[in-house]
């Protein structure tokens, strides 16, 4: 069972495991694994908690994760919009569909804050990907898509638009900051 995440800068994801004995069950093997920790488990090692037929195909590590981690600082949250719906992840050139879990984004690296270089990994479950079902993927943005035919229509092929390459901020006008009377225009200010 995976609790916890790490990310380490030029490595891929690596998470921290309990492992729960579960493979003495019905057995009269003792349960010498369960409750037994393991740190930095790389994303490679896991799969999803979905029953098969056989344990799927290990993948090269730049399949399950194309870009590796930019920062040992993180967040990590679930989109909450986008969490029911059904995913389709872009592993090499093929398209699989994918149970989305979690999402890792980065900060605090010269990487990570760049705008053209920031990249978020959006781990998920490949469903239905032959050799490589059941693994578990830390895709960015640009290969995955969401799916809901009752909120959206699933575009085909790439956007038409570019990434933002911009940092923006408040004070970035002139205009703005050079006029005091805009600037503290709060509650308190004169009308006019």
């Amino acid at each position: 069972m995976a609790i916890a995440v790490t990310t380490m800068p030029s490595r891929c994801l690596s998470f921290q495991m309990i492992f729960t004995g579960c493979e003495a069950d019905g057995t009269d093997q003792p349960n010498v694994h369960g409750g037994a920790m393991w740190a930095r488990m790389p994303i490679t090692a896991l799969v999803g908690d979905t029953p098969l037929a056989e344990w799927p195909e290990p993948m090269p590590v730049h399949l399950a994760q194309p870009w590796d981690c930019m920062s040992h600082t993180h967040a990590v949250y679930r989109l909450d919009r986008a969490h029911p719906c059904p995913w389709i992840a872009k592993i090499g050139p093929d398209f699989y569909p994918a149970k989305y879990y979690f999402t890792v984004d980065y900060t605090e690296s010269e990487i990570a804050d760049d705008p053209a270089q920031h990249k978020q990994s959006h781990v998920l479950e490949l469903l239905d990907a032959g050799p490589y079902t059941g693994n578990i993927v830390a895709l960015p943005n640009n290969r995955v898509r969401v799916t809901h035919p009752a909120w959206f229509e699933t575009g085909e092929g790439p956007p038409d638009f570019l990434p933002s390459q911009h940092i923006h901020y408040s004070k970035s006008d002139l205009d703005y900051t050079m006029d005091v009377n805009q600037i503290f225009d709060n509650l308190y200010a004169e009308k006019k």
